[in-house]
């Protein structure tokens, strides 16, 4: 046997690596081209970033948006663990373009550079990045036109799902703890979100070699930040799944949010007889109802 072919860490679901430090992925999606999705009337375009980088983004905006209207903004955070996922693939096209059209917001969805690769923090990085990137269109002078006419930027709300909900989670105590004026973020969507438990996460720890893995590392548990008091949002809604194996640990983010002195107003919502993002990956009622509620919570004031 070559012994360039003996795997040394194997991460499944996610990815292998070999003796000779090749990364294999389990599960690889196709990108989608951007553009008009006739079901549900959403366009789509992709933008840059960072040329220096190479990070991009793909916004979502109903097709019927007025030349003078202007919507709430969503940015979204994609899941896959930090090492897997897309901002142009199906599973982010599923989540972004039913709050779009139910919700009529715009979205846009930062597409992270990826670990093992480009090793932890730098998806936290490059999501602030995009963050702030999107706050120079606030004076109606950026360098994307969708954004500078028909964002409000009074109405800012964060998302993500599973690793990507630690990292919006990350990106709002960020913003409050630097006291960030780039733009006034409203609200934050946490689903099915991605913490740490008392026990060493392998993976986390090898994805970011400067982590312990363990729940002594803010960003793995919130707990544990003295900045969590200070979340530059006024609301922010949790979303749990019954039969995810991430439930407990998405309860106890709230209640830890709940009680720790942040000053504002967080809403627990769990669906009944689901698992670990089913709404990315199938459409039923219980996506629906996950929809509405996380609309609800942008339109609501």
């Amino acid at each position: 046997m070559d012994k360039n072919n003996e795997i040394t860490h194997d991460f499944s679901p996610f990815f292998k690596v070999y003796k000779d430090g090749r990364i294999e992925r389990y599960m690889v999606l196709d990108d989608l081209p951007a553009g008009l999705d006739p079901e549900s009337g959403v366009l789509s375009k992709d933008v840059v970033i960072s040329p220096e980088s190479g990070v991009k983004a793909r916004i979502f905006i109903p097709e019927t948006v007025g030349s003078d209207q202007k919507l709430p903004l969503l940015v979204h955070y994609h899941g896959g663990g930090f090492c897997a996922g897309s901002a142009f693939h199906i599973l982010t096209k599923h989540v972004l373009t039913s709050t779009v059209s139910q919700g009529n917001v715009i979205a846009i969805s930062i597409d992270y550079r990826l670990a093992p690769e480009h090793l932890l923090p730098i998806a936290y990085t490059d999501s602030w990045d995009g963050l702030e990137w999107i706050a120079g269109h606030s004076n109606g002078l950026g360098p994307e036109p969708l954004l500078n006419n028909h964002v409000d930027f009074g109405k800012v709300f964060l998302m993500g799902e599973s690793a990507g909900a630690n990292i919006a989670h990350y990106i709002a105590v960020h913003a409050g703890a630097i006291g960030w004026a780039g733009l006034k973020i409203t609200g934050v969507i946490i689903v099915h979100p991605f913490f740490g438990d008392k026990e060493v996460d392998k993976m986390y720890k090898y994805l970011n070699p400067a982590s312990s893995g363990g729940d002594d590392d803010p960003k793995l548990n919130p707990a544990v930040d003295p900045n969590l008091s200070k979340m530059g949002c006024e609301k922010v809604l949790v979303c749990v799944a019954e039969t995810d194996f991430l439930r407990n640990r998405g309860e106890a983010y709230y209640k830890t949010l709940a009680g720790s002195g942040w000053g504002g107003k967080v809403e627990f919502y769990e669906t009944k007889g689901e698992d670990h993002c089913f709404h990315a990956f199938k459409h039923c009622g219980e996506t629906d109802a996950l929809t509405k509620k996380c609309v609800d919570f942008m339109i609501m004031e």
